[in-house]
């Protein structure tokens, strides 16, 4: 197999420093007198007060701060399912933009197993070390199933970032998108092209903040879903949340794939590699001054400069070398930073929006235009504004075990991101 340079780096690096995160300590230790402090005799009595009140545990050790990243390596990138074990230098990659862009402390868990009730089972029994859980790269449906299941169980923030991450980065870059092509929510159509995690969840989120379901398309391998297609028995077993799309979406009971692009407004596609999954033709059918969100990797479904020719007035991809990034990484940093310094009880879809309303508005006073629609990753002061908006909705809504001004949640935002940066800049 040709190896690239970027390949090559990669496996040199991996191999030099043989992973890429370890556990550090934050307290000083300078004779082994300390330990009697920090472990027996003088450990019992912190034990024996969160033995009283549980919830001292987000008070007195790392739990407040750190989460799991776990996964069983069925949807892993582009690369389909290559196991636990090949996964783990993705997740500790994963860990390393939690610490780097929201000061957390990520701690990767590839489980050995595809059972979505023994995945519930070991991440249930794994609640009291952890503040939150990041489920990442597993496969949809079962995905859905998962998230579902530990969000009824746990106590503390479950997240799915192939669903919610996806979703909110996508709202963001869409609210300045329909601004600037002099849209309103209610009447805007919607083509979401790919019915897996992300287009489901985007489809709900887009819900959630006022564009309406009749005003969406949802098309999948086989077209658009439309009540009484063939296959609707076998999708309301096989996949319930497909199921509900199914049912709320396409009003007029588009069948024909063209059709549904006619005089659509945004096209939202999560699908498979480019180029050439979307056409130039079924742009052509939208309606004027578009909008086109091709955000598979590593190639978008439709190059941008081909769907602007095509009558696009925005287009926004998943790479970091074109303009209009849609990137998860502008969600989950700054999403659990806010959820984990207020000890919240879970992430609210409200709190997602307010995410993503707070990248808009940084967008909109760098001057928004079309060419972007939403902050770039290395803009790095947006994330304490959306830890502290999240935190602040989530004391609003009622789940936040502790409670802090916005202020307070932005100054402790700003400093621990501040702190991760110097410290992962100063290693060697």
């Amino acid at each position: 197999m040709h190896l690239s340079e970027l390949d090559k780096k990669a496996i040199e690096i991996s191999s030099k420093y043989r992973g890429k995160i370890q556990i550090l300590p934050k307290v000083p230790i300078k004779s082994l007198d300390d330990f009697s402090v920090l472990y027996t005799p003088g450990v019992a009595t912190v034990s024996k007060e969160i033995a009283k009140n549980k919830d001292l545990s987000f008070q007195y050790t790392y739990r407040w701060n750190s989460i799991a990243i776990v996964t069983d390596g069925t949807r892993v990138l582009g690369l389909g399912d290559i196991g636990p074990e090949a996964a783990m230098p993705v997740m500790e990659g994963k860990a390393l933009l939690f610490k780097y862009l929201g000061g957390v402390d990520a701690v990767p868990l590839t489980v050995g197993t595809k059972d979505p009730d023994k995945i519930v089972e070991v991440v249930t029994i794994l609640q009291p070390a952890f503040g939150g859980i990041n489920l990442e790269d597993i496969e949809s449906p079962k995905c859905f199933y998962i998230l579902e299941k530990l969000r009824e169980k746990l106590e503390i923030p479950v997240w799915h970032d192939d669903q919610q991450g996806t979703a909110g980065a996508t709202l963001a870059g869409l609210i300045i998108a329909l601004e600037l092509t002099g849209r309103e929510t209610r009447n805007t159509k919607v083509i979401l092209y790919g019915a897996g995690a992300a287009n489901i969840a985007t489809a709900r989120l887009l819900y959630k903040y006022g564009i309406p379901y009749e005003n969406m398309i949802v098309i999948d391998s086989r077209g658009p879903l439309y009540k009484g297609r063939e296959d609707e028995d076998e999708m309301k077993l096989e996949n319930p949340w497909k199921y509900e799309l199914l049912e709320k979406t396409n009003k007029d009971g588009v069948t024909k794939l063209e059709d549904a692009f006619k005089g659509a407004d945004v096209l939202i596609a999560a699908s498979r590699p480019g180029p050439g999954v979307i056409r130039p033709e079924w742009i052509r059918l939208m309606s004027k001054d578009s909008i086109v969100f091709a955000l598979a990797n590593p190639t978008p479904e439709i190059w941008p400069e081909e769907a602007k020719k095509a009558g696009a007035k925005i287009v926004a991809t998943g790479r970091s070398d074109l303009p209009n990034q849609v990137n998860n990484s502008l969600i989950f940093p700054a999403v659990f930073r806010g959820a984990l310094d207020i000890r919240a009880k879970t992430i609210t879809d409200e709190m997602v929006i307010e995410a993503s309303r707070e990248l808009a508005s940084f967008a909109r006073q760098r001057g928004a235009n079309e060419n972007y629609i939403i902050p770039k990753m290395t803009e790095w002061e947006v994330y304490p504004k959306v830890a502290a908006a999240v935190g602040m909705k989530a004391i609003q809504q009622g789940v936040a075990r502790f409670k802090l001004s916005y202020e307070e949640l932005y100054e402790s935002a700003k400093t621990m991101i501040e702190h991760a940066r110097k410290l992962l800049a100063s290693l060697t």
